[in-house]
């Protein structure tokens, strides 16, 4: 058979991506979507830039949520305790794929194998008004979820 064949066949029998066409994770339901975490404002106060949450993030804040994303290490290894969670399809290993409107601080419960696949994590949201990361989020306790 030609390689073109092969390859569609393969295509077909692939299961369905969890991406959406731009790129950034989709957002089934029973998720906090990634749009309602980039809806923030940012602020001038002196000589920073403050993000200005909306009430919907903030009432998020201290929640038990679910989210879907991509893992980004922070360190080497199969399992990651600590790691960063992508909006965004990672396309190079040396930078971020996002702003801090798509990252979130994972904190783990038990360290998680890596994977490059879109994954559901939960645990307990918090907003972070003035993190000297520079990052808006992070979640705590967290497991992969079923």
């Amino acid at each position: 058979m030609k390689r073109w064949i092969w390859a569609a066949l393969l295509a077909l029998a692939a299961p369905p991506a969890l991406a959406l066409e731009d790129g950034r994770a989709a957002d089934p339901k029973g998720l906090v979507s990634w749009k309602t975490l980039a809806q923030v404002e940012e602020m001038k106060v002196s000589d920073r830039i403050v993000p200005k949450f909306s009430a919907q993030i903030i009432a998020l804040d201290s929640k038990q949520v679910r989210l879907q994303g991509f893992m980004l290490p922070l360190e080497p290894g199969a399992k990651q305790k600590r790691f960063l969670l992508s909006a965004n399809v990672p396309s190079c290993p040396f930078c971020l794929p996002g702003g801090p409107d798509s990252l979130i601080e994972v904190l783990c419960k038990k360290p998680i194998a890596f994977n490059s696949e879109p994954i559901v994590i939960s645990g307990k949201l918090s907003v972070l008004r003035d993190d000297p990361t520079g990052l808006w989020y992070r979640l705590t306790e967290a497991v992969l979820a079923p």
